[in-house]
Parts: structure tokens; sequence; C-alpha cells
């Protein structure tokens, strides 16, 4: 079973449409004014170094470990969406920490909730 992991930072002061940011600029990939711009190059180093002992393909897009299960990774300069299969909780838990450790809320899409209370901002 797969499911998606969504992450983005609101501009200060920009009314929150969890859902349609997500459709727009997660599904879509299309960049939106209430978002703010994200470091996404240090995000996919800072990915790339926590997940070193995966296999990484794709130019650091997709992680696979046998056992553990795989992700892909799609990014805008706006967000960050991590597709995961068959990953196990602990390891889910480390690319919400990456994200939250820039700012980054989680957005589930599968409950249609935004976790804004487990970042600073």
């Amino acid at each position: 079973m797969g499911m998606d992991l969504s992450f983005w930072r609101y501009r200060e002061h920009a009314a929150h449409d969890d859902a349609a940011v997500y459709q727009t600029a997660c599904c879509d990939g299309d960049v939106m004014e209430e978002l703010e711009l994200l470091p996404v190059d240090d995000i996919l180093k800072k990915v790339a170094a926590v997940f070193s002992d995966w296999t990484i393909q794709d130019g650091g897009r997709d992680f696979e470990k046998e056992g553990y299960g795989a992700f892909q990774i799609f990014t805008t300069p706006q967000m960050v969406r991590f597709d995961c299969y068959r990953m196990q909780g602990a390891d889910l838990n480390a690319l919400m920490d990456i994200l939250i450790d820039f700012g980054c809320p989680l957005y589930d899409p599968q409950i249609s909730t935004r976790f804004d209370d487990w970042t600073d901002r």
C-alpha cells in the first residue's frame, strides 16, 4: 500500500487552504503565491544523508531498501512530496523529521490534515 507525505511553508499572513495547496502545488506542481520558496537542494541532501544506506537512483529521487520499502521524491521550488510504498513507521517519521527541521509541517492527504503544530512556524 502506498501513501504520500507532503510538505510546504505558507508565507507570513497568507490564507491557509491546505486542500487547495495540496491539489495545486503538490499534485499539479503549480507555483502558488501563498507559499514560500524552500531550500530544495539542502532538503534533498539531508534526505540522501539520512537514507544513505538505501539504494538511491534517478539522481537522488528514488530510494529503496530490501525489507524496508521505497519512496520517490517530487519537488517544486515550494513543496516536497514523498510517495511512500511499504515503508516502516520509523522511516516515515525520519522523513517527517527532516522537513520539520526546515519548518515544513506534514500534510497528510489520506486524512486531509496538516500538522502545523509540529513546527515552530
